[in-house]
């Protein structure tokens, strides 16, 4: 994969270009198995898939025969990877987990994306564990520099996401990562993340629109004690302006569909019999709010 002009090369925001944005989606959202996940994108007629677990098991955990299955699979069905969506520095790993976990799955995800053309690996920015503020803090940065640098000592981008971890939910501190990690780490904006984290995902968006380089699209109704999450436009996370405000600041890099309508990993909530139906409505909802927001043209 080769990062869409939206990805600024340096810190500095660059010229956009207008262009098509990758529909894509977090295949195991649909299914656990690959087949399943695969068959689910060609149902939507969708060019591109985002991996994140296969089999149940995460894609940097697969034994080399077992990879080596999924390239092939995914080669088949003709489908562009991307994004690899690690468990760098996300909700299972908080800043006293060891960094060793995350440096040697960053090796991993590397030349598996570098198998599968891709370079984006998506990232977090570590939970607290108890930690002072100012420790957390230095602790973080310390970090996600080590990481940027080996990202790009192997030729990858790092995609922190509005997720878990310190810079989670502030732009202020996202801009900070970007500012101390240069070039080989962009950021990553999930329109739904907003209503479980306890913001406007819009104010957020704002924020950081220079160097978002990958989109996540789910939506949510509830607040950061019981969020459910519902069907793309359907909640209260703002998702027809987010898209809106993306198209006008010319954003062109990846649409990826996460609905959390029937998976959510951090839940321990594998992908069920009804997922890919509902991972299916999802897409194909998101595909009439890309119509409405003049992002893309009507579908084919």
């Amino acid at each position: 994969m080769t990062l869409q002009p939206n990805a600024p090369e340096s810190n500095e925001p660059g010229p956009r270009e207008p262009g098509p944005n990758v529909l894509a989606g977090i295949g195991d959202e649909a299914a656990v198995e690959l087949t399943g996940q695969l068959a689910a994108l060609d149902r939507l007629g969708w060019s591109a898939v985002e991996l994140r677990t296969v089999d149940g098991r995460a894609l940097a955990d697969l034994d080399d025969e077992h990879f080596a299955q999924v390239r092939a699979q995914v080669e088949r069905a003709g489908l562009q990877v991307v994004g690899l969506a690690s468990r760098i520095g996300n909700w299972a790993r908080p800043i006293t987990a060891p960094l060793d976990d995350d440096l040697r799955e960053l090796e991993v995800l590397a030349a598996r994306g570098a198998e599968l053309g891709c370079r984006a690996l998506r990232v977090m920015s570590y939970p607290n564990d108890g930690l002072a503020e100012p420790e957390w803090q230095r602790r973080v940065l310390d970090r996600m520099r080590r990481l940027a640098a080996r990202a790009a000592e192997l030729d990858v981008v790092l995609l922190h996401e509005n997720c878990a971890g310190w810079a989670g939910s502030d732009a202020d501190r996202m801009l900070r990562l970007v500012e101390e990690c240069g070039p080989s780490l962009r950021l990553l904006f999930d329109t739904g993340n907003g209503i479980e984290h306890g913001y406007d995902a819009a104010d957020l968006l704002a924020g950081i629109l220079p160097h978002v380089a990958h989109v996540h699209v789910k939506d949510a109704v509830g607040d950061a004690d019981d969020a459910t999450y519902v069907l793309p436009g359907s909640g209260r996370a703002g998702v027809p302006e987010c898209l809106r405000m993306l198209r006008e600041s010319g954003y062109t890099g990846p649409l990826s569909i996460e609905p959390h309508l029937s998976a959510r990993p951090h839940d321990g909530i594998s992908a069920g019999e009804s997922a890919a139906e509902r991972f299916v409505q999802a897409g194909r909802i998101l595909e009439r709010l890309l119509t409405q927001a003049a992002l893309v043209g009507e579908p084919a």
